[in-house]
């Protein structure tokens, strides 16, 4: 009876050191799990922005977090900036800008970055004051247009002016004129400069401001409904379209970093485009290579598997379904069938 009631307690012992192993070896594998799990560091991508037309980065982040990889957004009020702060270092990448207004940029201040990836093009439209004229042929002499102040942009819009007939410019400084260049007024207008984003803001003091998509949307401004002449955007009739192109752009050391050429593949998805057409009513048009310019193809969730990575495209071949400048009176509202606006 001794013996087997030592045998008993052995057997107990045996067992209860076996059981607490076991448990400690779950716990320690647990733990070890965990730990990995919790070394597994999310990838923040910084990228400048201009405005408040953003909802395509919430899409982004969604396709772009399978791989841990997040797009912070750092948001600027003034053109000006952030090529700045991308060449310092401040930011990652950026993503605001057209492949004209990046050129010019880098030659005046003399940056080391380059464009990674297409975007979208924000077409410029004259936008009126609906208390003054309801149609580009009520403009008359004496009367106020506010433009850009950038080179580019400024250059842009007194093109637009010219092929509306208001004004005539001297041909041989291309695309991008300045007001010294305006040869001719058809009608005598008072052309005043201002920077971009602030130029909805003048539009109760003007007759007309011209605009990009952006910072139209970001005013609250419709492209359709509250514009009297629109930018024409086809390459086949403008063969500035190619320049109009927005970049997102990257220093030039860093151009094929991993992470954001995945970035880069994100954007140009089909979810992307569906993103952008929804939420933005017809500002933007998507003018990376394969995206459809006239409908949303592909509602099904894309990864960034699934996105195909591309080097720097052309218009030529994004943007074949875009329209020649209109005139729209917008006493009554304008339909998308008639003009498709879009940076």
């Amino acid at each position: 009876m001794k013996k087997n009631w030592k045998r008993w307690i052995a057997l107990t012992l045996t067992a209860a050191t076996a059981a607490a192993l076991t448990a400690c070896g779950s716990t320690d594998t647990a733990d070890t799990a965990n730990t990995q799990e919790g070394t597994a560091e999310k990838t923040i991508v910084k990228v400048g922005v201009v405005g408040e037309y953003n909802a395509q980065w919430d899409t982004i982040n969604e396709l772009l977090a399978p791989d841990n990889i997040e797009v912070e957004l750092v948001k600027y009020t003034d053109y000006a900036i952030p090529n700045q702060a991308l060449n310092d270092g401040d930011i990652d990448l950026n993503a605001f800008q057209h492949k004209a207004y990046l050129a010019n940029d880098i030659q005046q201040k003399g940056y080391d970055i380059t464009a990674i990836g297409d975007t979208l093009i924000a077409p410029l439209g004259i936008y009126n004051n609906k208390d003054k004229i309801s149609s580009i042929d009520e403009i008359k002499d004496g009367d106020v247009i506010a433009i850009p102040s950038d080179l580019t942009n400024g250059g842009r819009a007194l093109k637009l002016l010219e092929k509306a007939g208001i004004i005539e410019c001297d041909p041989a400084k291309g695309f991008v004129p300045t007001k010294a260049d305006i040869t001719k007024y058809n009608k005598q207008i008072d052309i005043i400069e201002a920077e971009s984003a602030t130029l909805a803001n003048l539009l109760p003091d003007c007759t007309a401001a011209i605009i990009n998509g952006g910072n139209a949307y970001t005013a609250g401004l419709d492209p359709t409904a509250d514009t009297i002449f629109v930018e024409d955007v086809n390459p086949e009739t403008n063969e500035a379209v190619p320049d109009l192109i927005n970049v997102i752009v990257a220093r030039t050391a860093d151009k094929d970093n991993e992470v954001y050429q995945k970035v880069v593949a994100a954007y140009q998805t089909p979810k992307v485009q569906k993103t952008i057409e929804e939420t933005y009513k017809g500002a933007f048009i998507c003018a990376w290579e394969g995206a459809d310019a006239t409908s949303n193809t592909n509602t099904d969730e894309v990864t960034t598997d699934e996105a195909a990575t591309t080097d720097e495209t052309t218009a030529t071949d994004a943007v074949d379904a875009t329209v020649a400048p209109t005139e729209l009176s917008n006493t009554d509202e304008a339909s998308t069938d008639e003009t498709t606006s879009a940076e």
